[in-house]
């Protein structure tokens, strides 16, 4: 595709267990001048892979910039990546090889990867695929505010187990470079104040946004899941960020 555009395309990720499906309201509120947003499914996150679980971060870096080239996007012409939640290790991997193609990533209650990070260290070897907990489990780990009845029925019936290999690959990047790539973050189900802080006191979770460049901060107050508790609210935050030039 190399159809033109005044703007950036966008490029819409969503985090652990969940495909492009989970953009779709979010879309449904994006200006139609973003006629090139696209929300993509990560490798590992398509049930039907029958390869799916042994998918890895590295994959899923290609498969971005697979749909990075799809769109016609260049150092001309770059594009704007929002990443969610478990989604920042594979665009902290895209950023780091080639952040000449992006625009601005907008992370989404989310930040970037620090070098040799890993999402779940201890995960036995013979664990290949981490299913969605309970929600009583995984409310203790993210906020489910917002979230309606049927958001939660439809999350339950559409997620798809994370891929062990995913979980357990540490997080390589080396270019600093990474960090000058212009940046929002929506912060949801942690204050921003919060957030900077512990980016400033050195927490695993939010090191590197510490060093980085170029950054806005954006309160989208709400819990871990914006895209369907706030999805208006968060397309306005996207369009922003990505009409901004610095």
């Amino acid at each position: 595709m190399t159809t033109q555009t005044s703007r950036p395309p966008i490029i819409l990720i969503a985090g652990h267990w969940l495909g492009a499906w989970a953009w779709d309201e979010v879309l449904d509120h994006l200006d139609t001048d973003h006629s090139r947003a696209i929300a993509m499914t990560l490798p590992g996150l398509d049930a039907a892979d029958p390869e799916r679980a042994s998918r890895t971060l590295d994959d899923q870096a290609a498969a971005v910039l697979d749909v990075i080239a799809q769109l016609g996007v260049s150092k001309d012409q770059p594009a704007t990546i929002v990443a969610h939640s478990g989604a920042n290790a594979p665009v902290s991997l895209v950023l780091d090889r080639h952040p000449e193609l992006v625009h601005r990533v907008v992370w989404v209650d989310s930040g970037p990867a620090a070098a040799g990070s890993v999402f779940a260290p201890d995960l036995p070897e013979g664990v290949t695929e981490l299913p969605l907990p309970p929600f009583d489990v995984l409310a203790q780990q993210a906020s489910l505010e917002g979230l309606s009845a049927a958001a939660l029925e439809r999350f339950r019936a559409r997620a798809v187990p994370e891929p062990g290999p995913v979980l357990r690959q540490p997080v390589d990047v080396t270019d600093d470079a990474r960090r000058r790539v212009p940046t929002t973050l929506v912060c949801c189900s942690i204050p921003s104040a919060q957030v900077l802080e512990l980016a400033r006191a050195g927490h695993p979770m939010f090191a590197d946004v510490a060093h980085l460049e170029h950054l806005d901060v954006i309160d989208l107050p709400t819990g871990h899941w914006p895209m369907w508790s706030r999805p208006r609210e968060l397309a306005e935050v996207i369009q922003s960020a990505a009409s901004r030039t610095v």
